[in-house]
């Protein structure tokens, strides 16, 4: 199926229906009251997550969503029928916002999260309201209420724990499937992830966490190059980056010091949170260099990304093809996610704001 992710759409609840004045006319009843029922109600249109959809290809080609009009009433104190409701499924992790102001309506994070998008018009009254004392043939009667029309924005941002950042053919697609069941296509030329994939990383029976692998970026994608940064949205609910690197790039004028900076810089560009969340080096591809030279290149590549970029955090030499190094990846990250929703659940305990801390992990 293909992997839409942003769509526009317009919905428009039902009508009310009209309330009618009308008088009970039956034999032998010439002077009957009034009996004009209401208009039923316009129909709405809600969401609901549903965690089996992984795209928003429903809603790129369907562009307009109507619910019913309510039934007008009648005579003989007949009320009209409300109009049906829409129920729209979408992808958990969509956001939905009002194309015009940009306001964010809803964000469907939890699957079976159902929220009224727009809401039916109420229906008129019929003159059966309007009888008193005073006014006992009531002619008044009320037109229903026209339903909510809005456009929306939909952008779906998907839900992992895990985020992998880096260049085109860096290795982001093997490490995933060297530590996930996921089996993204992997070649040897740029660009073969053209959309994100999901991996779920058993640690054991009953730990486990997703990951998220996105197209790779490359120096100037804040300006559009390669793929562009539209893609760095579904790592904005994730909790940790894994930056990998090339370590043995097989272009000789490669500098894979300038080249992680880069990224980074274009991280930034696109969004200071994210760039400020717990990163990770990963350095990639270490069965293309002879055993004996690892670990002299490694710290080579080390002291010059610290000297230029001031990083500090973990970092994991590992050579996804052949899974070296990777499960001590996975338990680092199991561990520093567990200590993460303990801070979170303590936040929220004390009334506070979660926060995501920067997790303190042994190199």
């Amino acid at each position: 199926m293909k992997f839409i992710d942003e769509a526009k759409i317009l919905v428009i609840a039902g009508k009310g229906g009209n309330g009618v004045a009308s008088f009970r006319r039956e034999k032998y009843i010439p002077m009957g009251g009034p009996d004009g029922g209401d208009g039923g109600r316009g129909g709405s249109i809600y969401v609901i997550a549903d965690r089996n959809i992984n795209t928003l290809i429903d809603y790129r080609y369907t562009r307009k969503f109507l619910a019913q009009n309510g039934e007008s009433g009648r005579g003989a104190d007949c009320y009209g029928k409300g109009g049906d409701d829409i129920i729209m499924h979408m992808p958990v992790g969509t956001v939905i916002s009002d194309a015009v102001t940009g306001d964010v309506l809803a964000d469907l994070d939890k699957d079976g999260k159902k929220v009224l998008l727009a809401q039916g018009g109420r229906g008129g009254l019929g003159n059966i309201h309007f009888k008193s004392s005073t006014n006992r043939a009531p002619r008044q009667c009320t037109k229903g209420e026209p339903g909510e029309e809005k456009e929306l924005k939909l952008e779906l941002k998907v839900l992992a724990d895990v985020g992998l950042l880096g260049l085109p053919n860096a290795g982001k697609s093997t490490f995933i499937r060297a530590v996930s069941a996921a089996r993204p296509k992997v070649a040897d030329y740029p660009f073969t992830t053209l959309h994100p994939n999901l991996g779920v990383v058993r640690v054991d029976d009953n730990k486990s966490f997703v990951i998220a692998d996105v197209p790779g970026l490359i120096e100037g994608a804040a300006d559009g190059a390669g793929l562009g940064i539209r893609f760095l949205k579904h790592l904005a609910r994730t909790r940790v980056l894994l930056h990998i690197v090339d370590i043995a790039p097989m272009d000789p004028d490669a500098d894979p010091v300038a080249d992680a900076i880069a990224i980074v810089g274009e991280l930034e560009k696109y969004s200071p949170e994210l760039a400020s969340k717990p990163r990770w080096l990963i350095l990639n591809k270490l069965d293309l260099l002879p055993e004996e030279e690892r670990q002299e290149h490694v710290d080579a590549f080390l002291s010059a990304y610290r000297e230029r970029s001031g990083f500090d955090g973990p970092v994991f030499p590992i050579a996804a093809i052949s899974g070296e190094g990777c499960r001590p990846v996975v338990y680092a990250i199991q561990a520093a996610l567990e200590e993460i929703r303990k801070q979170d659940e303590a936040a929220e305990e004390s009334g506070e704001s979660p926060l995501t801390p920067s997790p303190s992990v042994d190199e």
